[in-house]
């Protein structure tokens, strides 16, 4: 069979099924699943209600760790400007310090709450509750102070004697220009170049060790924490998904290397990110404005087509490994919610990174994490260097190639093992070896492979970044080496 005869054929079945029940429904009855207008406009305001909170919370209390914001600072920052999150001026907030929680309410909607539980970052609430499900874990750094320790476990000496070559006034006029794009809201450029940061840029107000939204970067974290259970031996690549939801049905089939590989097939409905978009009909943004137990929304998902013959960007792949991750590590008689902290971060240096949970403690690693910008720098390197970190392999050899190699269900190139790729050259200033981790809103790590650099842009960018990256990255490429 051809790989493309088995998903025409079923969307040819779906729709003369579909056309078929339509037919026998009585004209006055919605669909099956639909709702009265009434009711998708307040569900629809409840869930922007709800991301407000969430958005609120984290910018008071995880990106707030750093400095002070206030309430009004962070909506004007971080929610209001962007028409994707529908914050409207009549949204109501009340901030409670004391329980660090936040209550946003929408006209004629149920107020939304979400609550900061400290090393597990800020939770969206289920409708009328205060707390959540799970008990918050301390999640200690086990790492001195940065700036007792050399670069790149630390931060000393991390600008000190650039490499040979390095034109420092070029690079310097590049970070300059990228910083002087207002409409990009850039808030950290940082450049590094064979190990050594040979420029770095930060808007007023943010900081080197600032944790800030990562959104999808998440997950080329998952991917990481993947790779490093594969380097244990607890896990392989071409292993069928241990899932035990999936044992008795077509998704048996599907591997740890289609999750990888967005190439799951499973049945993911994605409706984009848009304030109108905001409804439980969106199972693919729903993990980030409702409150769902995130792993078990994304494992409960029906095949759609056979693993392997599809690429589709869906978060239930990222999901699905997160739910892999958490067996397997409790399995092992570890704590989960220190596990990525314990096996990655600590042994590259890394002390912001605050991954945050759904109200069940599970991380919604598919977008809801904070990181810094140096600390994205150190993520780089490691994969800049095949997963070996000052001597220590951390992840299996040949695991940067992997994730840089494209899925096989993916025709544009585009995409490999959660990190995307520049082998189609958009980004024509850029060599085609690039990939990097990304995030909604132009939260870009790029490793080029071939030019020994790690490029980080982090910031609430509108709209139309891929160009401004591609300029900026190339005025930096022209003064190296």
């Amino acid at each position: 069979m051809k790989p493309f005869e088995y998903p025409i054929r079923s969307m040819l079945v779906i729709a003369l099924t579909f056309l078929t029940t339509l037919r026998g429904l009585p004209a006055a009855e919605p669909a099956k699943g639909s709702q009265p207008d009434e009711e998708a406009r307040l569900e629809n305001l409840e869930f922007r209600a709800a991301i407000g909170a969430h958005h609120l919370s984290s910018g008071l209390w995880v990106v707030g760790r750093d400095y002070q914001r206030t309430p009004e600072e962070v909506i004007a920052q971080d929610i209001a400007p962007f028409t994707f999150f529908g914050w409207k001026p009549d949204f109501k907030y009340e901030v409670d310090e004391k329980r660090r929680m936040v209550t946003v309410t929408a006209p004629g909607a149920p107020p939304r709450r979400a609550r900061y539980t400290g090393d597990q970052g800020s939770t969206i609430l289920s409708r009328g509750k205060e707390d959540v499900f799970f008990k918050p874990v301390k999640v200690p750094r086990n790492l001195p102070d940065a700036s007792t320790q050399p670069w790149p476990m630390g931060d000393v000496r991390a600008t000190a004697s650039l490499p040979d070559g390095v034109d420092s006034k070029s690079v310097a006029a590049a970070l300059d220009w990228a910083m002087a794009q207002e409409e990009q809201n850039t808030r950290a450029f940082v450049v590094a170049y064979e190990g050594k940061i040979i420029g770095e840029r930060y808007a007023p107000g943010w900081t080197r060790d600032t944790p800030q939204i990562s959104w999808s970067q998440g997950k080329s974290i998952t991917a990481t924490l993947i790779g490093i259970l594969i380097q244990r031996g607890l896990l392989e690549l071409d292993q069928p998904a241990p899932l035990k939801e999936w044992q008795d049905d077509e998704r048996s089939r599907i591997r740890i290397r289609d999750l990888l590989q967005m190439s799951s097939g499973l049945d993911f409905i994605n409706l984009g990110f848009k304030a109108e978009t905001l409804t439980s009909k969106n199972e693919h943004m729903r993990v980030y404005f409702d409150s769902l137990n995130v792993l078990e929304h994304a494992v409960n998902q029906p095949a759609k087509v056979p693993p392997g013959t599809r690429y589709s960007y869906l978060n239930s792949d990222p999901l699905s490994l997160g739910k892999i991750i958490r067996n397997t590590v409790e399995a092992q008689g570890e704590e989960y919610l220190q596990f990525p902290q314990r096996a990655l971060f600590d042994r590259i240096g890394v002390r912001s990174v605050v991954l945050e949970t759904d109200a069940w403690g599970n991380f919604i690693l598919s977008g809801y994490d904070y990181v810094s910008a140096r600390d994205w720098v150190r993520f780089g390197l490691l994969y800049l260097n095949d997963g070996v970190w000052q001597g220590e392999r951390i992840l299996p050899e040949g695991w940067a190639k992997f994730v840089a190699t494209p899925a096989l269900a993916d025709e544009t190139e585009n995409y490999g093992g959660m990190f995307w790729l520049n082998r189609s050259l958009k980004m024509d200033q850029v060599p085609p070896d690039a990939y990097w981790a990304a995030g909604f809103m132009g939260q870009i790590t790029m490793v080029i492979p071939s030019r020994k650099l790690v490029v980080v842009r982090m910031g609430p960018s509108p709209g139309g970044y891929y160009p401004y990256l591609n300029e900026a990255v190339g005025r930096v490429l022209k003064a190296i080496p």
